[in-house]
């Protein structure tokens, strides 16, 4: 967002990579007094003894009170200590002592940021522009806290054209213009662009998602043809062509679209996870297409921040199909056998679906893996009920018991598979005995 410029150096010495790194050396300092107290004040504030570097620096100020370094050392103690009014103050005094001191300038910045003062920020950061150009991004930054999105537009416009586009500029712009007061001038001088670039994509995308903002999708998709016939290759394209397609009911030049956008480095992952989600819902009503849908979650494994296995098998759950829940909940399990969630979820749908046996093989592996998990002994004290092993059934659950902790409903569960397992092995006082537990715990939940 902005930056930064108050960090540690040798000996405590505060320096920054680009102002405060050609702090002034030509002062004059005394031989003996000033430069001890100066000194004493730099090892002070490396061991942030900030309290007493102050009181070093004060006896400096009494030697030499027109000394700028030593309001500007003040300054940045009194900042590493919070007390930001006073570091604000004694860098002002170093810019009055010399109005081209650009680290007192930087300092003041420092303290209108950390205390969110952004509108008096801007004139400061207005004044480093005159030392160092980079700060025209730290402006559009205030400009947008501030609220102030013409002159963040007429900035971002000029950055854009004289250092080239920015991600950050980017959404900026987008933010911008999800007002509708911008967008008509907007469009129109991208409009103007295309017809003076029309090999810039980046003026058609944003053109594009202009469009797709104000729900105006028949012009999104011609800038999205013109795209495409300007710039055969461009993958931004195929996000508007592929609505038009599966809008279209035309599957096959849907996948060829998708996969083209899958496969971009250059295109959001939002857009891609949405992009899927569509087709997912087109492939409800056109299941020829779930093998496209299988080869597109593929583009997803490395996908940190969402399992896209996973969530296709929720919606198939939430619909009750539980044999397309199955399929990528194992799927997902494949590439991620450690997550809980998702083997709770397999483990489920496979009771749904009454596959006993898969159940049953793949609960006692994982028991073997997480021993300490009583919803494994569940599912496998369940599938060996189910399957007639009622001894198995039995051990299985008892000794699942032992890790239930607080959770009521999975307790009664394991009750009630442990009546059906002596109820199999002909004990039907035992049987009754742990229906009975069932039956009282089940009360329980009903008083909370």
């Amino acid at each position: 967002m902005k930056m930064r410029f108050l960090i540690y150096g040798f000996m405590g010495l505060l320096v920054s990579p680009s102002l405060w790194a050609q702090e002034p050396e030509d002062t004059a300092l005394a031989p003996d007094d000033f430069q001890n107290h100066y000194y004493e004040s730099l090892k002070q504030k490396g061991i942030e003894n900030y309290d007493k570097a102050l009181d070093e620096l004060n006896q400096c100020e009494k030697i030499q009170p027109n000394n700028a370094v030593v309001y500007f050392e003040k300054g940045k103690n009194y900042y590493f200590m919070k007390r930001y009014n006073e570091a604000f103050d004694q860098f002002k005094k170093v810019t009055e002592m010399d109005d081209k001191n650009r680290w007192a300038w930087a300092g003041m910045y420092d303290v209108c940021y950390d205390t969110k003062d952004y509108n008096r920020a801007i004139a400061i950061v207005q004044k480093l522009i005159e030392f160092k150009a980079d700060y025209k991004e730290d402006l559009c930054s205030l400009y947008m806290l501030t609220k102030q999105y013409d002159k963040a537009l007429d900035l971002i416009n000029d950055l854009n054209a004289t250092v080239g586009k920015s991600d950050k500029r980017e959404l900026y712009m987008a933010q911008i213009l999800q007002d509708a007061k911008y967008q008509g001038p907007e469009k129109n001088d991208l409009v103007d662009k295309i017809k003076k670039f029309p090999k810039d994509e980046s003026n058609y995308i944003a053109l594009i998602y202009l469009y797709s903002q104000s729900n105006q999708e028949e012009k999104a998709l011609e800038v999205a043809r013109q795209l495409e016939k300007e710039i055969p290759n461009s993958e931004w394209a195929q996000v508007s062509l592929f609505k038009y397609h599966l809008n279209g009911n035309n599957g096959e030049q849907a996948v060829k679209s998708m996969n083209i956008v899958l496969a971009s480095d250059k295109i959001d992952k939002k857009i891609k996870h949405r992009m899927l989600n569509e087709f997912l819902i087109f492939t409800k009503t056109n299941p020829q297409f779930e093998s496209d849908l299988d080869k597109a979650i593929g583009y997803f494994d490395e996908d940190k921040e969402v399992n896209v296995a996973k969530e296709i098998g929720k919606f198939y759950q939430a619909k009750k199909e539980w044999a397309k829940a199955v399929k990528y909940y194992e799927m997902h399990q494949k590439s991620h056998s450690d997550d809980m969630e998702g083997i709770l979820l397999l483990l489920q749908a496979y009771t749904e679906s009454l596959q006993f046996e898969k159940l049953g093989r793949l609960s006692t592996e994982l028991i073997e893996l997480f021993p300490t998990q009583p919803q494994l002994y569940y599912y496998n004290g369940l599938a060996l009920n189910q399957l007639r092993q009622y001894k198995l059934a039995k051990n299985t659950l008892e000794a699942g018991l032992d890790f239930i902790v607080d959770d009521l409903v999975l307790e009664i569960n394991f009750n009630l598979q442990l009546g059906e397992a002596y109820a199999g092995l002909g004990d039907a006082k035992k049987k009754n005995e742990y229906f009975e537990k069932a039956s009282q715990l089940l009360e329980k939940t009903k008083k909370k």
